[in-house]
């Protein structure tokens, strides 16, 4: 076959469609919500299980759309309580679609903190809740288009990064629990949300 200006034909451009048809299918997004694209399949770590999308919605304030939270699991489940117990890998995603402050922020995980748990259960976390605040006190300012991870490591607790930065890790499983029922507890921050995070 022929080149023409310096261009491959024939099979080298037959196997080049074909890799690129084949790249495009491997990191098509699994969903597209207000806008944001999501995988279907991510790593928490480079060596680490590959977690899937469990779901994801839009948490809404008072008519506002502040973010998208997209829950990842190492495997498909419905149940909230089943997925809170379990102490293995997992990410809550948070893709801002609205500006926060820090304060604001902070101040709305902490009522979904306390709208989920007893007093007495709140002051055994409370010097991870003030690890939590300072965390986000350094960030100062969350802008749309910004991504919070909230990752649980078996072993080493927490992780929350910002735009793919560690901010910090959080020891102990129990707290990771805690946060986790911020979206799939009895007192939700939005019911709406926990229904789309659990595949509905």
């Amino acid at each position: 076959m022929r080149h023409e200006g310096g261009k491959p034909t024939g099979r080298a451009a037959l196997a080049g469609l074909m890799l690129a048809l084949g790249f495009s299918v491997i990191s098509a997004p699994a969903a597209e919500v207000e806008g944001v694209k999501l995988a279907d399949k991510i790593r928490l770590e480079d060596a680490g299980p590959e977690l899937v999308l469990n779901g994801a919605g839009v948490r809404t304030r008072l008519f506002f759309k502040v973010y998208v939270g997209a829950l990842y699991l190492p495997r498909k489940q419905a149940d909230p309580a089943t997925v809170i117990a379990d102490a293995g890998p997992k990410r809550v995603a948070m893709h801002m679609l609205r500006e926060l402050g820090a304060e604001q922020l902070f101040a709305a995980l902490n009522d979904g903190l306390k709208n989920n748990h007893a007093p007495a259960q709140l002051a055994q976390f409370e010097a991870q809740t003030k690890q939590l605040e300072a965390i986000f006190n350094a960030v100062k300012v969350a802008r749309p288009g910004d991504v919070i991870l909230i990752d649980h490591l078996p072993g080493s607790g927490t992780r929350v990064k910002v735009n793919d930065e560690t901010r910090g890790v959080i020891p102990g499983t129990d707290f990771n629990r805690a946060l986790l029922r911020i979206w799939l507890g009895e007192d939700p921050a939005d019911s709406g949300l926990k229904n789309a995070m659990l595949g509905g």
